[in-house]
């Protein structure tokens, strides 16, 4: 029997916390192993439990999400984080990921993405809402290609780069095809040559890549 994902939430909203609950519970590798409403709750919970996910609110009393993110990432590196927040902000964005948050998923769209993020993250991906993802990367659409780097990896192509970049913020090959309007043969086409020629074979070494490259900071 395939062993379930094991999750504990944190938010200080009731109905919020209910919602998340019927979520995880309509999956069925989910398991939800406990529940807190404010940072220090989730803190103990945590602890207790040693689960692979923990879902939190950005803004608990007691301990905050950041500062709560922090201390998880430092006592519990196998931990997977992923935040619930209001905040759009990109500022609030930074803070979560430097603290060791792999997940940002905004409340408004918790329902249509929340299940998604928490098993991107699960497989070492980083999810990144695609609200904020999409203003950003129109805000900021740079050349993705890149030059040859001191190891000598040879250049992507500016769509590779794209395609690449896309798939390390957590989006699937049909919502790239969509946002770059190509065929999702075509997205897979680039993402393989991308991979080969960065001699990379996961996406988690994908992730890693896109971190040292620059391609995660907003």
């Amino acid at each position: 029997m395939t062993r379930k994902i094991r999750i504990v939430l944190a938010d200080d909203h009731p109905i919020v916390l209910n919602g998340l609950r019927n979520l995880v519970r309509a999956e069925k590798d989910f398991e939800l192993v406990g529940e807190a409403s404010s940072g220090l709750t989730a803190l103990k919970i945590v602890r207790e439990k040693q689960p692979d996910v923990v879902v939190l609110d950005l803004s608990m009393p007691e301990l905050n999400g950041i500062a709560l993110s922090r201390r998880l990432a430092a006592e519990m590196p196998e931990l997977h984080l992923l935040v619930l927040t209001l905040h759009e902000d990109r500022a609030y964005l930074n803070q979560a990921l430097e603290a060791g948050v792999q997940g940002y998923v905004l409340k408004r769209s918790a329902a249509e993405n929340l299940v998604q993020a928490i098993r991107a993250v699960m497989v070492g991906g980083l999810y990144i809402d695609p609200a904020i993802v999409g203003r950003v990367f129109a805000g900021k659409r740079k050349s993705a290609k890149l030059a040859t780097d001191q190891k000598g990896s040879p250049a992507l192509t500016d769509r590779e780069g794209e395609v690449l970049k896309l798939a390390a913020l957590g989006f699937t090959n049909k919502e790239i095809a969509l946002r770059l309007d190509i065929g999702v043969k075509s997205v897979e086409t680039y993402k393989a040559r991308g991979l080969e020629k960065l001699g990379l074979k996961t996406r988690a070494e994908l992730v890693r890549y896109a971190s040292g490259q620059g391609w995660l900071n907003f």
